[in-house]
């Protein structure tokens, strides 16, 4: 059935632009794509007619339409323990904590478990669209991309490849090289096999202190073979990049490209020890940077440089790093990644005076990192969403700002500018304000879409 929504619009065409469509009418096909925007004003009884089998929805003037939210970066496994493991620095939480639990979760019937509720909440959060590291079993794999299809949320489904007998404990891991390239091909296959637009498989080295050079080498030729897209991490902390460093004598970004891993949409997460030269190659590659603001206060030891990024033409989106980002919803991550980029542009030792620390014209607003949150995750993903403009997916999100008992209000004679408004919204909104979800023109969560259409 198609879908015929009335709201008013806010969203970020560009990482300088806040776009404000006041009362229109955005019409949907039965694929889910969107085949008209028009102001509510031009509907007339012609049109009520000819879309008479059209579900539609009117949203109150309380209540603003945004597209959906895309997550470039989350560890599905590592749901179990969101928020806890965060005191130790990375080697030894991926050895102490995520690397026992994501074990636990090549179980069929603890995933079975798991799944469903971080899709779930996910959704109810806003997030439309994920890319998810799963484990090295395929079953469990293949478990998350049917969920994924079954609740409506659309996903790039990646099993870990790793098989570094230094950087991986002998109890999970691939046997070898040749063990790590069958399974990652069979891996997308299963996926490919769902049918369905919404899910797609990513080819997944987790980085390279857990592959050998044959891994990552293999995993190269798969996706020039098969044209699968290609997700990892890429010189998150000291420890991460200086092993690159010592290992080949070249950063992350250039080792990774001589693996033929570096292509257009790789998406590679944290990036915060990147070079110019290194930016340089990835925007020339046409991939990008998967920015976890929160999870890198915890362990990349370092700001990413967002700002001179996106200035070099490098693709930019926003993950939550689930579970070394502590929070799950990508609101946080913007207002995380405007702080970030404040204390980078500030600097943060008082020692050193104000004109000598700090790296001046760092910062970003709230609308950059939103627009990083929808177009830019999903340009950076190479999918038709985070935009609500003809053409694209209806992936989008309701949120109503007047929740009694929550602090998000947009108070009469005070926030009347729609900068102030959307500013405010981002900040302060939770699933509880979200009133519906859709994704491919779909409701996808079950609390919101059970609820009566608001008039």
């Amino acid at each position: 059935m198609s879908l015929r929504v009335r709201a008013t619009i806010m969203q970020t065409p560009a990482p300088d632009r806040l776009e404000v469509l006041d009362d229109v009418v955005v019409d949907v096909d039965d694929a889910g794509t969107i085949t008209a925007i028009r102001p509510a004003i031009e509907l007339d009884d012609t049109d009520t007619d000819t879309d008479a089998d059209a579900d539609t929805v009117v949203l109150p003037a309380s209540t603003v339409l945004l597209p959906g939210l895309v997550d470039c970066h989350i560890h599905a496994p590592q749901w179990p323990q969101l928020g806890t493991g965060l005191d130790l620095p990375l080697e030894r939480w991926l050895f102490e904590y995520t690397f026992p639990l994501e074990h636990r979760l090549t179980d069929p019937a603890f995933a079975a478990e798991v799944w469903p509720h971080m899709v779930g909440a996910l959704l109810a959060r806003g997030t439309t669209t994920a890319s998810y590291f799963a484990t090295v079993s395929v079953e469990t794999t293949t478990m998350l991309a049917e969920t994924c299809a079954r609740l409506g949320q659309r996903a790039l489904v990646g099993r870990v490849a790793m098989d570094h007998p230094e950087g991986t404990p002998d109890w999970y891991r691939d046997a070898d090289a040749t063990a790590g390239i069958a399974a990652s091909r069979r891996s997308i296959d299963e996926i490919n096999a769902l049918g369905g637009d919404l899910v797609r498989p990513v080819i997944t080295p987790r980085f390279i202190p857990a592959c050998t050079d044959e891994l990552l080498a293999g995993l190269g030729r798969l996706a020039e073979d098969t044209g699968v897209r290609i997700q990892t991490h890429c010189s998150e902390s000291d420890w991460q990049h200086g092993y690159a460093v010592d290992r080949y004598g070249t950063s992350d970004t250039e080792a990774l490209d001589r693996f033929g891993l570096v292509r257009p949409h790789t998406i590679l997460a944290h990036g915060t020890h990147l070079a110019d030269s290194d930016l340089d190659l990835i925007a020339h590659r046409h991939a990008g940077v998967a920015h976890c603001p929160l999870s890198n206060a915890y362990f990349a030891s370092a700001v990413f440089p967002a700002r001179r990024a996106l200035d070099r033409g490098v693709a930019v989106g926003l993950g939550t790093d689930v579970a070394g980002g502590g929070r799950p919803d990508l609101w946080s991550q913007c207002v995380d990644a405007v702080t970030a980029s404040r204390i980078r542009s500030t600097g943060v030792d008082a020692r050193i005076p104000a004109d000598q620390r700090g790296d001046a014209g760092a910062a970003i607003d709230i609308v950059t990192a939103f627009w990083m949150a929808t177009k830019g995750g999903a340009d950076l993903l190479g999918v038709p969403v985070g935009l609500l403009e003809v053409g694209r997916s209806f992936d989008a999100v309701a949120v109503d700002v007047t929740v009694p008992g929550t602090p998000l209000r947009w108070w009469p004679g005070i926030d009347v500018d729609p900068a102030r408004r959307f500013e405010k919204l981002v900040r302060l909104v939770g699933p509880e304000h979200l009133r519906r979800v859709w994704v491919a023109g779909r409701p996808v969560n079950g609390i919101v879409a059970s609820d009566p259409v608001p008039s």
